[in-house]
């Protein structure tokens, strides 16, 4: 098959290899870390949660994405995105520790969730440079392919660190705060792997931006909206389209995903343990989804083209979602997590390409950066709208229509411009 080729050429190039060991290990580690926080917050024995507090605590982590993530853009397209990834590491595995003293001592809420701020906001820099770095390390004709492999497969390694880190939490060690150290030492890996490669060898170029931290930090705003102007001009405007359309995407996997956390929680099981392996079964089976979409998405993107795919992928949302989530079955729920991880990452597989081919490489961390913006708020905004919407057990059907309906929407938008 000519994908299997190509993969095969894609990965003898030793400086993809090095970035995507880099991801790997960067993303297994969030993976761990996300889910160390989810029992922390969500499946504490002594802890009674409800969808308003699992908005509350989304939304204290992700919200200020939105002011770190511009300044991340404006500084990738400035600092060495090598030495960001090797520093950002260090730092993350620094604050992950301080996160699992916090876990065993007896301080307030809102102690714990500075700490953990601290280091899901330098995940930022991290995964913005990762994206913005990937042209640097192949050539133009495989980077749909490696747009599929790499995005797809950090997925993955986040998804397989989520289910090491259930594992570790439920058969080895009966603290969260253990689960945390791990996930600090594959921060910790992550660094050390980014010294493989050349300091220089990610770019940006350095004749094209300002050498100087401060100017680049007050010329910020200016960058912002130069870069919001690049993406306005009429051959970049299908990348705006797609960025809007991910979006949309992002917030109904968000909404569901608040859902499928509190049947796992409350409908179908009392036991917070039970509940806790439920969640991880739901996040492998998702992963197996996204694992599809990176086999299917080149091949579906070079014959339909990448918003095509993006059309097909909303179309059988809208159709799928509903008929598996209103029975609110363990069954039905698990084969939807499955199709909507398949669609929601073939979504984000063509946006990242269409995104990097219409997007010069000055403007890159800039453009990668506001993306995670409207990635984090999507997801906060779907959980608040969740909360609202939700009853205690998780069962809406109110709100599995709803998002239905979005789904139907993007897909008619989306094939409404193709047809132009």
């Amino acid at each position: 098959m000519a994908v299997v080729r190509d993969l095969r050429v894609l990965l003898r190039l030793g400086n993809f290899r090095r970035l995507l060991a880099v991801r790997l290990l960067s993303q297994c580690a969030d993976g761990v870390y996300q889910v160390a926080l989810a029992t922390y917050v969500v499946f504490s024995p002594e802890k009674q949660t409800s969808a308003a507090a699992i908005a509350s605590a989304m939304a204290v982590l992700l919200l200020p994405y939105s002011l770190v993530g511009p300044f991340a853009g404006v500084l990738l397209d400035r600092w060495r995105r090598r030495q960001v990834f090797l520093h950002g590491n260090v730092l993350r595995a620094l604050l992950a520790s301080a996160t699992a003293v916090l876990m065993l001592s007896q301080v307030p809420d809102w102690l714990f969730y500075v700490s953990a701020l601290c280091v899901t906001a330098v995940n930022r820099f991290v995964l913005a440079g990762l994206s913005a770095a990937l042209p640097r390390v192949v050539d133009a004709e495989r980077l749909v392919l490696a747009n599929s492999l790499s995005p797809t497969a950090g997925t993955l390694a986040a998804v397989a660190g989520g289910g090491l880190a259930f594992v570790v939490r439920l058969a080895i060690a009966d603290t969260d705060a253990a689960v945390v150290l791990l996930g600090s030492f594959l921060y910790l890996c992550a660094a050390l792997m980014s010294l493989t490669m050349a300091p220089d060898l990610l770019g940006p170029e350095r004749d094209r931006v300002p050498a100087r931290l401060t100017a680049a930090l007050s010329g910020t705003a200016r960058g912002l909206a130069a870069g919001v102007r690049h993406l306005a001009e009429p051959k970049r405007r299908q990348a705006a389209r797609a960025l809007g359309a991910i979006t949309l995407l992002r917030f109904c996997y968000g909404a569901l995903t608040v859902m499928v956390l509190m049947l796992c929680r409350y409908a179908w099981s009392s036991d917070t343990d039970e509940g806790l392996a439920l969640l991880g079964l739901a996040v492998g089976i998702s992963g197996v989804g996204f694992f599809v979409a990176a086999v299917v998405t080149p091949w579906a993107a070079v014959r339909l083209g990448p918003a095509r795919w993006i059309v097909v992928c909303s179309t059988a949302a809208a159709v799928l979602e509903p008929a598996l989530m209103l029975p609110f079955t363990q069954a039905t729920t698990f084969v939807a997590a499955f199709v909507l991880g398949l669609v929601t990452q073939g979504a984000k597989i063509a946006t990242d390409t269409i995104v990097q081919f219409a997007v010069e490489d000055g403007f890159r961390g800039r453009i990668f950066s506001l993306y995670d913006v409207l990635f984090n708020v999507a997801f906060v905004g779907a959980a608040g709208v969740a909360a609202l919407m939700l009853p205690p057990d998780g069962r809406s059907a109110a709100l599995v229509v709803t998002v239905a309906v979005i789904y139907g929407a993007i897909a008619g938008i989306m094939a409404r411009f193709e047809r132009r």
